[in-house]
């Protein structure tokens, strides 16, 4: 029962999503992923033989820190051939160190205001400034790593690419990944090629899948993304089937038309997490599950419930759901803004903080800790907004990679 569980949610639902999904066509190269994983698994085992085991983790650990800041978010940078990545790897190395040598002999001259700042625009243009892809900037421009080194980082950073559209999708895939199982399920039991036994062992692993914990449970951890995601695709074939008057006013186009994986396999294909809640989460699932919208200022003292599973709360609701989606609102805008090549080589970065939200401040130090080893030098972060800073973070490198 659990295998033929496991090939209908994952070998179904998730490869169907994989494949036909915007984000993934767009970004994922899944012909070469394998192929790519055995060339990185061999380079690691190298360098390990090579350079010795505590030398290879502690860039693995460095570059894992800052994996999530190790992405190109805009589909006009190159979608990655993983196949010729072995075959590019010392072409690669080697126009890099020419790169790296010319970029750093370049050094700002100090006559006249003017032609300092033609130099200073010179040198961001060389160094591609600002970059918010962490990763990528310190693999072709840190002063001091090995070619081996940098080639750990972007085999790091390279995953961390292809797996960037799930963060995208998680809802949707697991949303769609489960009905497809339970579809299946139930039909192998309606024609009786499972029987009530296997039946019942199913329904009580899926139930445990889907279950949604209330606010104020013990277990409560967030919105479970299966639960929400199950939920959203069985409404939907709901309003598709049988609609009711508010399914008719909130979604006119799909409500009665009778084609209800028509209008899955399209949502499926053509959105991601918070398009999809945007467009399909309606007034019933809001009202099943008890959504409401909780306000935590930490310059208040209260918690303020700005809406709940009402007449007047649905579409402030399913604004902040979707939000709470959002990849560019969730994680933190952090941009390297420049580099003092003529001085102490120090790189500043920028946090763009939204809403007054700022790093938590511990975290935020252990992950620039990790930073300013692989730079090798002092590296500072600000975190700003268009009308103030509200607070600077500092590191020096306690062990640099040399």
């Amino acid at each position: 029962m659990m295998q033929a569980t496991v090939l209908a949610h994952a070998a179904f639902g998730h490869n169907h999503f994989f494949k036909n999904n915007y984000v993934f066509r767009q970004w994922a190269d899944a012909d070469g992923i394998l192929d790519y994983l055995a060339f990185a698994k061999g380079y690691i085992a190298k360098c390990e033989d090579h350079h010795g085991v505590s030398e290879v983790e502690r860039v693995l650990d460095a570059a894992h820190a800052l994996m999530s800041h190790g992405i190109h978010r805009y589909p006009g940078k190159r979608k990655p051939n993983l196949r010729s990545e072995e075959r590019r790897e010392q072409e690669r190395r080697e126009h890099g160190e020419r790169l790296f040598n010319d970029l750093w002999r370049t050094v700002p001259s100090p006559r006249g205001r003017t032609h300092r700042h033609t130099t200073d625009d010179r040198r961001r243009a060389l160094l591609g400034l600002p970059e918010e892809n962490l990763l990528y900037f310190l693999e072709k421009t840190a002063p001091r790593l090995q070619p081996w080194q940098r080639e750990v980082i972007r085999i790091v950073r390279l995953i961390a690419q292809y797996f960037y559209p799930q963060q995208q999708t998680k809802l949707m895939n697991e949303g769609c990944a489960t009905f497809v199982h339970h579809r299946i399920m139930t039909r192998l039991h309606e024609t009786r090629l499972i029987d009530d036994g296997a039946f019942m062992e199913f329904l009580h692993s899926h139930t445990n899948v889907v279950q949604q914990p209330g606010f104020s449970e013990q277990y409560y951890s967030g919105i479970n993304p299966y639960a929400l995601g199950f939920a959203m695709m069985r409404d939907i074939e709901r309003i598709c089937i049988d609609p009711t008057e508010e399914d008719r006013r909130w979604f006119a186009e799909i409500a009665g038309c009778g084609d209800p994986h028509r209008v899955l396999k399209d949502a499926w294909a053509n959105y991601r997490d918070e398009s999809f809640i945007s467009q399909f989460l309606s007034p019933a699932v809001i009202r099943n599950l008890g959504l409401f919208h909780l306000i935590d200022d930490a310059d208040e003292d209260e918690f303020v419930v700005a809406a709940i599973h009402d007449e007047r709360g649905y579409l402030q609701v399913r604004r902040a759901l979707a939000r709470l989606y959002d990849v560019a609102r969730r994680d933190s805008d952090i941009q390297i803004i420049d580099v003092d090549l003529a001085g102490d080589r120090r790189l500043q970065l920028r946090h763009h903080v939204v809403s007054g939200v700022t790093l938590h401040a511990e975290d935020a130090e252990r992950v620039l800790q990790h930073l300013a080893d692989l730079w090798g030098y002092h590296v500072r972060l600000v975190e700003a907004d268009d009308e103030k800073t509200y607070t600077e973070h500092d590191a020096d490198p306690a062990q640099p990679f040399i």
